[in-house]
């Protein structure tokens, strides 16, 4: 593969990291493709987030039923971190194995979601096994699809709780229907996908499933509670086990293994193990980072890195990650311009901010990162772990209309008049003035980076537009929008007391310009 120019290191970026930088298409175009990504996979996780709350004291029982300190966290580890390959991956996980606040009704519910994004980051570089099975014994998710608490039936007519099973088929692993290793629906004879599974399928792995709960001697709304439970694993109780005989997707695949973690592996390796697996999770990543619309032969690498990643090992994440990313078709190695044309995704609202921040070097006015929620259609309409529901903010399946054929745009879910309107209104005060409530907890841009001094480049309209083109989009923008952004730079001038910040310069101003009508541009919107 050729080595990388910065413009080929800043789209690289965009998939990858958490945003272009200059620091960062430096470090690109010094390693090249592998050698970043072997540096990003070596480094551990720079934040705990359950640690930093607990340090600050959001895990006191006075927050237990709030959601205080959950975007502070969040916000403030997409703006700060340095692992940026890992917190990319992680939030592409997030919207695959969906928990959500909105959908938390424990106690301290909003830790364990914090403490779930650290189980992510954890595992995201390990074995999918592993991680399917941190994921599976996670209070939060164990909440949220309500498996914890699960047992046998018993004379009282009570069944164990199928919801987790069948989102573990479903949305997390094989999907409703067989798929080939291009990711693409077996027929029958008769022309009809085939189903991967029905609901004695889901009845018999839910009962596999029973006997996990909370590990709390006591977990209710009493000042007594304390917020541990929900960073460990949930807990066996034998006496809530379905020890009947019982398969999981088929009847040869029957529990064998000891009661408690080690029949739970067993369940779970049955599902690793089906030949779904690694073009469905394929699929989904290459959508998540790189294209809506995968092509097969895309989909038939990562599935094959997943099956094996050379030394004989299945499930091995690196690996996966490594052939979504260094793909041809990722970095268009060989593509026609048409082709190139076609291979992109709508920037999520949630990246396009944090991208943003990390560009302006923002900090805290008050150390608190209250940023807020930013789900609501009048700011991003996405925010981490806020999705409605387990299908996430938007489906991988979504198509904007019939007439757009199976090409498939899953962020356009969230994209309507009201988000549209939403998002340019907000990032119209966000490139002014920063996030936030007040001046003194401001989340503010400080419009340096890298030793980038965002105003001084602005003495020059045509030096700083390249810059942000370069960053933003791998220069990408069209002749058309570049010459739109050159003349409103170009016209900017100084403005006395804008928002109450006091008189801005010239300068500043052409900064603020050049970003808010990039990033409000067709052109940057489509990550290519």
């Amino acid at each position: 593969m050729p080595w990388p120019d910065e413009n080929q290191a800043a789209r690289f970026l965009n998939q990858a990291a958490l945003g272009a930088t200059v620091d960062g298409i430096t470090r690109v175009t010094t390693l090249g493709y592998e050698g970043w990504l072997a540096e990003q996979m070596a480094a551990p996780p720079v934040h705990n987030l359950y640690s930093i709350a607990e340090n600050v004291g959001w895990t006191d029982p006075a927050w237990m039923s709030t959601d205080v300190g959950l975007d502070n966290l969040l916000w403030f580890n997409l703006f700060q971190a340095d692992d940026v390959l890992r917190q990319r991956v992680v939030l592409a996980l997030s919207e695959i194995f969906v928990v959500s606040v909105r959908n938390m009704p424990i106690p301290y519910g909003h830790i364990a979601v914090l403490a779930f994004w650290d189980l992510l980051a954890q595992h995201c570089f390990g074995n999918f096994l592993d991680l399917l099975e941190a994921i599976t014994l996670s209070p939060a998710m164990g909440t949220y699809l309500s498996l914890h608490g699960s047992a046998k039936a018993d004379s009282t007519g009570r069944h164990p709780d199928e919801n987790f099973a069948r989102e573990v088929l479903q949305l997390f692993t094989i999907g409703l229907v067989k798929l080939d290793i291009y990711g693409e629906p077996v027929k029958d004879a008769q022309g009809n996908p085939v189903e991967t599974y029905n609901n004695a399928t889901v009845t018999q792995l839910a009962r596999a499933f029973t006997g996990w709960d909370f590990d709390a001697t006591s977990v209710s709304f009493l000042p007594s509670t304390t917020a541990d439970y929900v960073n460990r694993p949930m807990t066996f109780f034998g006496d809530r086990y379905d020890t009947d005989p019982k398969w999981v997707l088929d009847s040869g695949n029957t529990i064998t293994a000891a009661p408690g973690r080690p029949a739970l592996r067993q369940a779970l390796q049955f599902i690793f193990n089906h030949s779904n697996v690694g073009p469905f999770v394929a699929k989904q990543l290459i959508q998540r980072l790189v294209t809506s619309n995968p092509e097969r032969n895309h989909v038939a690498r990562v599935a094959q890195a997943f099956n094996d990643n050379g030394q004989g090992v299945r499930g091995d994440m690196k690996a996966v990650l490594r052939a979504v990313l260094l793909d041809p078709l990722a970095r268009h190695v060989g593509l026609p311009d048409e082709q190139q044309a076609r291979r992109g995704k709508l920037r999520e609202p949630v990246l396009r901010l944090v991208h943003w921040g990390r560009l302006t070097n923002v900090v805290s006015n008050d150390g608190t990162w209250n940023a807020g929620n930013l789900s609501t259609s009048d700011k991003l309409a996405q925010g981490p772990m806020r999705a409605p529901s387990v299908f996430n903010f938007f489906r991988p399946g979504y198509a904007v209309s019939e007439g757009s054929g199976t090409m498939l745009a899953p962020e356009m879910q969230i994209t309507d008049q009201s988000s549209v309107v939403g998002y340019v209104n907000y990032m119209l005060d966000v490139v002014q003035v920063g996030l936030g409530y007040s001046d003194a907890e401001r989340i503010a841009p400080q419009y340096d980076l890298d030793g980038q001094d965002w105003d001084a480049l602005a003495a020059s309209p045509e030096q700083l537009v390249d810059r942000l083109n370069l960053l933003l989009t791998g220069r990408t923008l069209s002749q058309n929008t570049l010459s739109v952004v050159l003349q409103a730079v170009r016209a900017a001038q100084a403005t006395p007391n804008v928002f109450g910040v006091g008189d801005v310069s010239q300068a500043r101003n052409r900064v603020v310009v050049a970003f808010f009508l990039i990033m409000t541009s067709a052109d940057y919107l489509v990550q290519r």
